[in-house]
């Protein structure tokens, strides 16, 4: 994890100073355990190792493909709308579309929201997949679309993915959307 970190800030530092000066602080060993007591959850390891190199961002600038990256106060923040309404019955017999690997739920209390687009919309480590999935893997939360997407079978191999993609220049600055976004989407 800090090697691909390493890499990006060097980018960063290049490419968008704002976005590398955004980035928080380490987050302490307190923090993430206050937020998975919180959560009732133990997060994947790959993802302790990112919050205790940087615990997200400050500002609402689109770090990952044109989401903000959560802090450990703002992952509960999101991840407890979404369970308030849950709880509430909102998503009563509403169902996803997901892809193979990935429950049907609406919403599922095991989804944790990592980015932010503002909207509503999230990446989401799945600590409870279908049987055909992997603990710990990357995919999409639209808040009004029933698609579930896969993304990656794992935070590591997530963040490897989209660095790679930064540096190849598959993902690129964009002053207009005020961050990193997808090259297709300019």
């Amino acid at each position: 994890m800090e090697h691909l970190w390493k890499k990006l800030e060097e980018w960063l530092a290049q490419n968008w100073p704002e976005g590398l000066s955004s980035l928080n602080a380490p987050a302490t060993t307190q923090q993430i355990d206050e937020l998975e007591f919180k959560l009732q959850a133990k997060l994947p390891s790959d993802f302790v190792a990112c919050l205790k190199i940087h615990n997200g961002q400050s500002g609402f600038l689109s770090f990952f493909d044109g989401m903000e990256f959560l802090s450990c106060e703002e992952i509960y923040s999101q991840w407890a709308v979404w369970n308030d309404l849950n709880k509430s019955g909102e998503f009563k017999g509403i169902l996803s579309a997901p892809e193979p690997g990935i429950k049907n739920d609406w919403w599922n209390s095991k989804w944790i929201p990592f980015t932010h687009n503002g909207g509503g919309d999230h990446l989401c480590l799945d600590l409870a997949p279908s049987q055909s999935g992997s603990t710990g893997q990357v995919i999409t939360m639209w808040h009004d679309m029933e698609a579930r997407e896969l993304q990656a079978k794992s935070f590591q191999e997530y963040f490897q993915y989209y660095v790679e993609g930064v540096l190849s220049g598959k993902y690129i600055y964009s002053e207009e959307y005020g961050g990193l976004i997808d090259a297709n989407d300019v």
